[in-house]
């Protein structure tokens, strides 16, 4: 799983990338152990993170274990940005926000996620 986080440089700044895309319930569950493992190895409010949720398969279990990760990392990461979140019922990620306090900008396109992620005035959700 830890093929499937990486930090890329964009505009100068480190964004963590974590690939999510095509995976089924049982990867997806491992991935965010393993998610919540490399956060917490970061200062606070220090991360930059896109998540790409293309073609990811999220059962109850897993958006409940995405809701215990995402309040976890809070403290760690700056901005977070989803891509492809589509795959997600809207009823997930609305508990996900309601649950977590937490905005993600959504976005269809990975370049557009990199651009809002490193802008200094992404305060607002592009939902």
């Amino acid at each position: 799983m830890e093929e499937r986080i990486s930090f890329v440089m964009h505009e100068g700044q480190k964004v963590m990338v974590i690939d999510f895309h095509g995976c089924n319930e049982k990867e997806m569950l491992a991935l965010l152990d393993e998610v919540q493992r490399v956060v917490a190895q970061h200062p606070r409010n220090s991360l930059l993170t896109l998540a790409d949720l293309k073609d990811a398969h999220v059962d109850r279990a897993v958006a409940t274990r995405m809701k215990e990760v995402l309040v976890l990392d809070r403290p760690y990461v700056k901005r977070s940005a989803w891509l492809g979140s589509g795959s997600l019922p809207k009823a997930y990620r609305d508990n996900i926000r309601s649950f977590t306090q937490r905005k993600f900008a959504h976005f269809e396109s990975r370049k557009a996620a990199m651009d809002w992620l490193v802008k200094e005035d992404s305060a607002t959700d592009s939902e």
